[in-house]
């Protein structure tokens, strides 16, 4: 038996900013054949987002905005940027019913962090009972799944975090933060993830060391994410 090959949502961030060239860096990661594509709000203006997002859905991409503000208010501001612009997911922020609220009737997913979040760039705080019980209220709101940063964790080992969140949802679940080597996405694959984010280690070439280009790093993740794994 074995499981489906795990989605890789590249990032157009550097240190959990959207990168500044990132209409230009598009380019490149079309031609890589990267099928699901994310950003987020803070980093370039609102118009630059909303053109990244049309050439990505232009593209037949799946586009994502990913929460990270550090405040209720810049988080809620955050989704009704997501809504205005247009994408198809939202991930992250922890404030679920009021972003679902915003988000209502848009027909973008909403994914948010389970666990506990703090800073920025974003370390996780939390047990794996918690994210499990997270995932289980998320759920029971309607979300569509939930984004997990388990290599941010500071409390407990990221792949219990992965199990637990399985456990605790049936939706897309979304592992971001600091994957950074096939073997940690091979594990997440094994431990139930069904996608994960990587953007600093594509744009710094660490994913892939004795790589330079960054065509190079998108076509050795999405090879590594392609391998299927015994159940």
């Amino acid at each position: 038996m074995t499981r489906p090959p795990i989605d890789f949502i590249f990032m157009f961030t550097r240190a959990d900013q959207t990168v500044e060239d990132c209409l230009e860096v598009f380019e490149t990661v079309a031609r890589a054949g990267v099928k699901h594509m994310g950003f987020k709000d803070i980093g370039v203006d609102f118009d630059t987002l909303v053109e990244l997002n049309r050439r990505i859905k232009d593209a037949g991409a799946v586009s994502y905005l990913e929460v990270v503000s550090s405040t209720k208010e810049a988080c809620l501001e955050s989704a009704r940027a997501a809504r205005k612009i247009g994408v198809d997911r939202v991930m992250g922020g922890t404030e679920a019913k009021e972003i679902l609220e915003i988000l209502d009737g848009s027909g973008i997913d909403y994914l948010p962090f389970p666990g506990k979040p703090v800073g920025h760039p974003t370390e996780l705080g939390g047990k794996p009972g918690d994210v499990e019980a997270d995932c289980r209220r998320f759920e029971a709101m309607g979300c569509a799944g939930a984004d997990l940063l388990a290599y941010r964790a500071t409390e407990a080992d990221p792949l219990d975090l992965v199990r637990a969140a399985r456990r605790g949802t049936k939706g897309t679940l979304v592992v971001a933060g600091s994957v950074d080597s096939p073997e940690r996405i091979r594990a997440l694959a094994e431990a139930g993830a069904d996608a994960f984010t990587i953007g600093s280690a594509a744009f710094d070439g660490s994913f892939s060391p004795r790589k330079g280009a960054l065509g190079s790093q998108l076509q050795d993740i999405l090879a590594a994410a392609a391998l299927r794994t015994a159940a």
